[in-house]
Order: C-alpha cells, then sequence, then structure tokens
C-alpha cells in the first residue's frame, strides 16, 4: 500500500500483511515492554474497581436513586469494552416480542454519535428518521432490522423513556448496552459473556476489558453465552464469575449463524449457501472482526483481503475507493461487509457495487424457555 492510500485510509489496519511486531524490534522486547507495561495499567485499575464498586453499592443500599418507568424493562449488556453480541441479541428480543404483538421501544445511549440533542427518536415504528452518524451505529441498525420498534437514544435512559412514553404507548422497552446504566429500573438483566474471549474477563481497565469486576455479574437475570458454539467448555468459561458470584446458575447458550446476504445495491436476499466457493474482499469496523472473518470462511467464501477499520469508524467516500481498488485488484467477485458497517456507507454505494452485508441470525442453543420466561415475567 503506498502512502496516498494509507492517508486515505486514515484509521484502516492491514492485519493480513501486518508483520510481527517481534519479528521488527528483535525477539523477546514486545513482550518484556508488555510486561513492563502490565503493572502500572494494573495499578490504575485499583481506584477504578473501587469507584465502581462504590457506585454499585450506593445504587444497591438505596442511597442514590433508581427509578422506575411504568412498563416491562428489559437490559441487554456486558462486563467487558465491545464485542460480545449485544446488537444482535437486542434485535433478536425485540424482533421476539413483537412477534407476539407486543409493542417495543429501544433506548439506546447512541455510542460516538454527532447529535449532540439530549434526545433523539432514531424510529417511530415506521420510518427511520436519523442516519447511523446522528443516531450511532447499533440504533441506527436496530431500526432498520426492527421496522416495528420504536428506537431512541439519549444518555439518560429514564428521562428518554419518559420522553418516548408521551410520544408512543410502549409495552416492553429493551435497553441497549444497559448493564451499567444502574439509575433505572429493569425487570430483567440480561448479561452477556463472550464464549470466544476468556481473555476479556482477566482484568478492570485499563489494565484489561473488564467495565466491572466479577462480582458485579451477580446483579443478572441471566448470563448469556454468546459464540457457544465456539467455546471449548462453558464451564470452565464460566469458573471465575461463579466463583465471584457464589452463583451456579446454568448459563443460556447463544450462537450467531449467517441467515442471508443482503445486496446492497438492489436490496435483495441471496441464501448463504449460494457463495460458497466465491471470492471475496472483506472490510469492517466492529470490535470482534475475527469472529466476521471466520463465519464467512465456514460458509465456504474465499477470502483474498481484508481490511480491518477502527470500530465505530465512520466510512468516508477515500474509504470506499480503497475497498473498491482492493477487490479490482484481487479480482474478487464480491465485497463483503457485516450489516453495522453496511448502513453506513449505504449513502455511498454506486450501482457498480458488489457490495453485500452478511445477515445473522441469533440462536438459542439451549435455555430458549428460560429465557422467553424471563421476558414474559413467567417462571420456568
Amino acid at each position: 500500500m503506498d502512502l496516498s492510500e494509507r492517508k486515505a485510509l486514515g484509521g484502516y489496519q492491514e492485519r493480513s500483511r501486518a508483520l510481527p511486531v517481534t519479528g521488527l524490534i528483535g525477539p523477546g522486547i514486545s513482550e518484556r515492554r508488555s510486561s513492563f507495561l502490565r503493572w502500572p495499567l494494573r495499578a490504575l485499575a485499583l481506584p477504578y474497581g473501587l469507584a465502581v464498586r462504590a457506585r454499585a453499592a450506593l445504587y444497591e443500599r438505596g442511597w442514590l436513586p433508581r427509578r422506575r418507568l411504568p412498563c416491562r424493562v428489559v437490559s441487554v449488556g456486558n462486563l467487558t469494552v465491545g464485542g460480545t453480541g449485544k446488537t444482535p441479541v437486542v434485535i433478536s428480543i425485540a424482533e421476539w416480542l413483537l412477534a407476539r404483538g407486543k409493542r417495543v421501544g429501544v433506548l439506546s445511549r447512541g455510542y460516538r454519535r454527532r447529535s449532540r440533542a439530549p434526545r433523539l427518536l432514531v424510529s417511530d415504528g415506521r420510518t427511520i428518521l436519523e442516519g447511523p452518524a446522528d443516531a450511532g451505529d447499533e440504533p441506527h441498525l436496530i431500526a432498520w432490522r426492527c421496522p416495528g420498534a420504536v428506537v431512541a437514544v439519549g444518555s439518560d435512559r429514564y428521562r428518554l423513556g419518559r420522553w418516548v412514553l408521551e410520544r408512543f404507548p410502549i409495552d416492553y422497552f429493551v435497553l441497549d448496552d444497559g448493564f451499567q446504566h444502574l439509575a433505572l429500573h429493569r425487570d430483567v438483566d440480561l448479561l452477556l459473556i463472550d464464549a470466544s474471549d476468556p481473555a476479556g474477563l482477566e482484568a478492570l481497565l485499563p489494565a484489561g476489558r473488564l467495565r466491572e469486576p466479577l462480582a458485579a455479574a451477580s446483579r443478572a437475570s441471566a448470563l448469556l453465552l454468546t459464540r457457544a458454539d465456539v467455546a471449548a467448555g462453558p464451564n470452565t468459561l464460566l469458573a471465575p464469575i461463579r466463583a465471584a458470584t457464589g452463583r451456579d446458575s446454568r448459563p443460556i447458550l447463544i450462537r450467531f449463524r449467517p441467515e442471508a446476504f443482503v445486496n446492497m445495491v438492489t436490496g435483495g436476499i441471496e441464501e448463504v449457501a449460494s457463495v460458497s466457493g466465491r471470492t471475496a474482499v472483506t472490510f469492517s469496523g466492529i470490535a470482534n472482526a475475527a469472529s466476521f472473518r471466520t463465519l464467512l470462511a465456514d460458509q465456504g467464501v474465499k477470502i483474498l483481503d481484508d481490511l480491518v477499520f477502527p470500530d465505530h469508524h465512520a466510512y468516508t467516500a477515500g474509504d470506499l475507493n480503497l475497498i473498491r481498488d482492493r477487490a479490482g485488484r484481487c479480482g474478487a467477485d464480491m465485497i463483503v461487509t457485516t450489516e453495522k458497517d453496511a448502513v453506513k456507507v449505504a449513502t455511498l454505494v454506486s450501482r457498480t457495487d458488489r457490495l453485500w452485508a452478511l445477515r445473522l441470525r441469533t440462536e438459542i442453543m439451549e435455555g430458549q424457555e428460560r429465557l422467553e420466561g424471563l421476558l414474559l415475567g413467567e417462571p420456568v
């Protein structure tokens, strides 16, 4: 890649061609530097851990107020930063409730959204009103996939919920990334753990990826182990959480399966089996790009090149031109990205693009009756 391409692409990381750091600076040096930096980071994690424990204790003891909305509230969240599969789970829950005649609202913070409005209506349940830049990646995708749901973004989920209720009748609110939003009472607290990322449970920020200590999992109504089809053993993976919480409940096991490929030019749908053997250039700006590549490879797609952007990347025309150029050089049959990325490049797509989005579905491998009972408030 020449210098002009690198400038055009900005945050792009060419992982497939990157040399290992140890090969550039000498064997063992990077490991020693990593070890040297680990201790200061762990020292910084101590006051952070004390602060989040104190905050949770204040809510638990009632010293900080926890307010209620006059409808059922289901929270979907995680202990780690990014990549557990919250968005497809939120979509699946919203679709399931809508199919049962429930009036559903989705409340999200709208991470990295451009709009500074304290409350923003992304969808009124009929029409998508805001694009991904102003709404945020995930809320826009949820609105796209769940056309019957009201979707709104704002930092204060209680005030946001009251604002939505003034405008629409709602039976259920689903909180996107709500586990740490303790100021709002929830009837169901679903905590997602990524089976493909056991290292994410090892240390608190900034030394690791944990937002809260493992003991915080005791607040959850249920643990949902996502990407459970790649786990060597759920019991081993969840052992540290069980030790920290003293709870031994069985997790609900979830996997994400390719459902279809969506043509971003025509809107047409193609069956997953039809792409087997085709060649592709892929690009994504998500927290877990490796899982996206693995899903495609498992469907028989031959990945010739892979462009990885930072999570929540704001795509430009220059980015898409570079992607097209790489696909042309490789002679790839198709360009494939995630649905989250696809909605962000939709306005940049031309009629000649061979751009497809991989649509996923959430499958419950174990614990479906328990999850449905929790959602409906019925003991199982």
